[in-house]
């Protein structure tokens, strides 16, 4: 879990690759033990697309449901709309909270229950610790990066992060609000193949903006835990300073 030590490991030349997964951390003890266990008495399992996105998932239905029963205003978009519109409204400086598919296992936001801003505004990282985190002005926020683009940004061999393990040193200071007073940020190397519907977003906001990447940060506030359920990201939206939801292809905005 420590993004800097891996970095300086990375950047070392020791290894020719560095393999990080997805839960390092404790709750990651559960999968090692099932496989171990697996590879000793029954079949050899082998995780070979190391997705972490393995938690609930919720249906177009449930979420409709919980905007009926709550009586918000929305908009039904279809996945072209859907990309463009947030993309503008992260062009305009919105905070968008962003819900998809399967929640992430273990402690990242990879872009299923996200909070998503632009990383080139200036006062973003204040106003998102300020009005939607709830926490000290000094807490950094990592990026999420095409990675075609990955090493115009960072300096990064081989730039194959998908769950922000490493920490990479910024070229530019054209992104103050993922960039950390060291220089370094944690970033999110995304590839279409690890998560279609962020990259579709990513990429309609490049085409915007030419801006291959977006702040990236969990969708809670502090001291609550990262959003489960379309009631969880609809409370976390009306207590906060988010401007936009997405749940699915659900669009709601604070007028």
């Amino acid at each position: 879990m420590n993004r800097v030590a891996n970095g300086i490991l990375l950047k070392s030349g020791i290894f020719d690759r560095i393999h990080i997964p997805f839960a390092p951390d404790d709750s990651g003890t559960a999968i090692g033990a099932a496989l171990t266990i697996s590879n000793l008495y029954g079949e050899r399992l082998i995780n070979s697309n190391n997705t972490s996105y393995l938690g609930p998932a919720f249906s177009e239905k449930e979420i409709l449901e919980t905007l009926q029963a709550t009586k918000i205003p929305y908009l039904y978009l279809n996945d072209k709309e859907l990309f463009e519109c947030v993309a503008h409204r992260l062009e305009m400086g919105c905070i968008v909270g962003w819900f998809q598919g399967r929640m992430e296992f273990g402690a990242r936001a990879l872009g299923n229950r996200s909070i998503l801003a632009a990383a080139d505004n200036v006062t973003m990282k204040d106003r998102i610790n300020a009005s939607v985190k709830f926490r000290e002005s000094f807490r950094p926020f990592a990026p999420v990066v095409l990675k075609e683009y990955a090493d115009e940004i960072f300096h990064c061999r081989n730039c194959d992060n998908a769950h922000m393990s490493f920490a990479y040193d910024v070229k530019t200071n054209r992104y103050p609000a993922i960039t950390h007073v060291d220089g370094t940020a944690r970033a999110q190397i995304l590839e279409a193949k690890e998560n279609p519907r962020l990259h579709n977003l990513l990429s309609s906001y490049y085409s915007l903006t030419g801006n291959p990447l977006l702040l990236n940060t969990s969708f809670n506030i502090m001291g609550e835990p990262i959003v489960c359920t379309p009631f969880d990201a609809l409370q976390t939206f009306l207590k906060s300073g988010l401007d936009v939801l997405v749940m699915g292809n659900y669009f709601i905005e604070k007028e």
